[in-house]
């Protein structure tokens, strides 16, 4: 049976090469040899399946240890229980998602009320200080991420579009939100988000600061390498280091290299 080499292999299946390395470390995804001496890595066909399976189900944010354990059990049954299992754990956090919505439409409909004022007195300068105050609020939750950090985030965002947000807030908020996700190992809205505030940077590139754009390339490369997709992870890593070669201020592009540089992928 002729084995493929780990580049060959993350292409076949789509799983990162860092992912595979990974997955071997942790006895998820064990190549079907190793040379002894240069320690490359190799995989056979029949492994194919397997690969796939555990990319599908990381996309669906399953741990890591429950995909060992499901693929481990090789039994329909004991697949099914997995699924169900989590799909009762997304439920669960989907429902606090929920309920966090419904808690911002009571707030919006004045049934409640923010720092004593209900949102009809919210005017558009107090709705940009919230704005500013929870942007800076989800940055510090960042040390002990949590639902805070992710909640605060989207309300940062919120309030940046009730203060009538220029494009680059909103921008910058999606960059935010995406960053929120991609530290708590969340890849799909990590994603989406990243997507979003690239979307908007190069839709009015004339309200952008230098800054911006390099800072959307961030957002996409760390948002794939939460994903395990180290080519792509790398594809944006090296626009962003392009375009951050163009932002004047060496003070604006030091957070940004720095952010860049924590991403470890082959470029």
């Amino acid at each position: 049976m002729q084995l493929m080499p780990i580049g060959r292999f993350s292409r076949l299946t789509g799983v990162g090469v860092k992912a595979l390395r990974h997955y071997d470390e942790v006895g998820l995804l064990v190549p079907a040899a190793v040379d002894d001496e240069t320690g490359y890595r190799f995989y056979s066909p029949d492994q194919v399946d397997r690969a796939e399976a555990i990319r599908l189900l990381r996309r669906l944010d399953m741990p890591l240890d429950e995909i060992r354990s499901t693929l481990a059990a090789d039994d329909p049954a004991a697949l099914r229980a997995a699924l169900v299992s989590h799909q009762r754990q997304m439920a669960s956090r989907d429902s606090e998602l929920r309920s966090s919505i419904a808690k911002l439409q009571r707030l919006i409909d004045g049934r409640e009320t923010i720092m004593g004022m209900r949102s009809e007195s919210l005017q558009a300068e107090e709705h940009r200080r919230l704005g500013i105050d929870l942007y800076n609020r989800t940055w510090t939750l960042m040390d002990s991420p949590g639902d805070e950090m992710l909640h605060c985030a989207h309300a940062s965002a919120y309030h940046w579009m009730q203060g009538g947000g220029t494009t680059a807030n909103r921008a910058r908020s999606e960059w935010l939100c995406s960053r929120a996700y991609s530290i708590l190992g969340r890849p799909e809205p990590a994603l989406h988000h990243a997507r979003r505030c690239l979307e908007l940077v190069e839709s009015a590139p004339s309200e952008m600061e230098d800054w911006d754009l390099p800072g959307a390339y961030e957002a996409l490369a760390r948002a794939h390498l939460t994903a395990g997709d180290e080519s792509e992870a790398a594809h944006y890593k090296s626009l962003g280091l392009e375009a951050i070669a163009k932002v004047a201020n060496e003070e604006d592009r030091k957070p940004i290299k720095a952010d860049l540089d924590t991403l470890l992928v082959r470029g």
